[in-house]
């Protein structure tokens, strides 16, 4: 259901619909022999290089050579000898995106909560609220095979859109079983990822102790592309074992924290104790207080903003002027399926569209006014931000010579696009999945030419729906497509 072919592998034929409409060629024109094998070279030549680190640079019309899974030089007509050679012609040539948060679980329920609240606020509108139908009516109907497929179908989907690594938050471990279920089909996507062991709900469920069988049986290696978190959450009692657990385990402590839910006070409580550090990761940071900001920003911690979802969803106004105003970089993620896509292109320009948004309304009313955000600005955050909230920059989130090759070629002559003029700009501002022509995950092609590979859309596509249809008859849910 989910292996790769071998190294002649050809692209999947899709429908039209599927392919995004790229005009980088036809979709069934083979990938080269070899790439991503190890000691096989690989030159994608002719691209315009957008590296994401200062040191390397880019180039209007260049070169990234490739030595199995690494990088091995980014530069400008690159002399790569009997090197297989992938022609970048009209694209743009970039590190991959990261999405440092994503229930990816929710799949099989995308868009069921479009118009929902994160809680009920007595309103009708809000009856089918997140907390009350994602959190208490679904999620504990949860199978380890509706895990799996969901798991598997929103990481192949993320990777048609040029995600590279993601951060997955699937708040699902009602049992082991769940959880392998869920590390199986990261594995069998093929992309890189940060397993987030969250909490679970019922008799068999083993969070937090758990994580230690986890860590021991999958993730013994640092030398691979899935990696863990603990997820830490400060809503839950006894949230302290999670945190002794994560960091007993040398792992990062990931947690929602939202103003919303009243988390503020034992969030002070911790910054007071001088809890925060490095590993840790906090999502959505909203409603907390400026004492607490400050701590987190001199304890080096992370922030990972869901901006369109922030503003959706009522979680608070998301917090990218606070970050800068601290010089902490944030990240950007998707979070839930359910209510929002989780493409990269939407999580950017929502962040750079709603930071000028404010300071342009300072600048209107003669107030002094932040430094409007760049197109760069958001590609730094989608990238090497991700890379190191996640504590993986020394793998991905730029083309740095030793780093892996996770990298993403983007249509630039397709008609939403062409003639390119400015390559962060089209990137931001012009382009969206469709955009999306290759994509290389440690060496290895995943999408080429617009077309996903290795994978039975179709038969994943039919399990998906078989596993949607159980859940909601099993919640008695109406399937009604065009509820109110």
């Amino acid at each position: 259901m989910c292996k790769f072919c071998d190294a002649t592998r050809t692209a999947l034929t899709r429908a039209p619909a599927d392919t995004g409409g790229t005009s980088s060629g036809p979709a069934n024109l083979a990938v080269p022999a070899g790439i991503g094998q190890p000691g096989r070279k690989t030159l994608i030549r002719g691209g315009s290089v957008l590296s994401m680190d200062p040191k390397v640079g880019n180039f209007a019309k260049g070169d990234v050579l490739i030595e199995g899974a690494k990088i091995r030089a980014v530069g400008a007509n690159l002399d790569a000898g009997e090197a297989a050679v992938i022609d970048a012609t009209g694209h743009v040539v970039m590190p991959g995106f990261i999405d440092t948060h994503h229930h990816q679980f929710e799949t099989a329920l995308r868009s069921i909560l479009a118009d929902a609240i994160l809680v009920n606020d007595g309103r009708p509108e809000s009856a089918a609220n997140y907390y009350e139908w994602m959190l208490q009516k679904f999620s504990v109907l949860y199978r380890p095979e509706d895990v799996y497929i969901s798991e598997l179908f929103g990481s192949i989907s993320q990777i048609d859109a040029g995600v590279t690594t993601v951060m997955d938050v699937s708040q699902i471990h009602h049992s082991p079983e769940h959880s392998d279920a869920a590390i199986s089909a990261l594995g069998d996507a093929g992309r890189r990822a940060v397993f987030g062991y969250f909490e679970g709900w019922g008799e068999r469920a083993q969070y937090p102790t758990d994580a230690r069988r986890i860590k021991a049986q999958h993730f013994a290696s640092d030398d691979q592309l899935l990696t863990m978190v603990m997820g830490a959450e400060i809503y839950l009692p006894g949230y302290e074992a999670a945190w002794a657990t994560g960091r007993e385990l040398g792992i990062p402590l990931a947690m929602h924290i939202v103003g919303t839910f009243g988390m503020a006070p034992t969030f002070d409580a911790l910054a007071e104790a001088g809890q925060f550090g490095p590993d840790c990761i906090f999502i959505h940071m909203t409603g907390m207080s400026d004492m607490a900001w400050q701590k987190a920003a001199d304890a080096g911690a992370h922030v990972s903003l869901s901006v369109p979802i922030e503003m959706q969803m009522r979680h608070g106004l998301p917090p990218i002027q606070k970050c800068l105003d601290l010089g902490m970089l944030p990240s950007l993620s998707s979070d839930v399926e359910c209510t929002m896509t989780a493409d990269p292109f939407t999580q950017m320009r929502s962040a750079i569209t709603l930071q000028r948004m404010f300071a342009n309304n300072l600048a209107l009313n003669g107030q002094d006014y932040p430094r409007l955000m760049s197109a760069m600005d958001a590609i730094e955050m989608a990238t090497i931000g991700g890379a190191k909230g996640l504590r993986l920059d020394h793998k991905t989130g730029s083309l740095t010579p030793g780093k892996e090759a996770d990298i993403v070629l983007l249509d630039a002559n397709a008609l939403n696009v062409a003639p390119l003029n400015h390559v962060p700009g089209a990137v931001v501002t012009l382009m969206e999945r469709s955009n999306v022509a290759t994509v290389i995950c440690a060496g290895q092609v995943r999408k080429w030419r617009g077309a996903m590979l290795g994978h039975d859309l179709a038969k994943l596509r039919a399990e998906l729906e078989a596993s949607r249809d159980y859940l909601m008859d099993k919640a008695g849910v109406p399937q009604d497509l065009f509820r109110g």
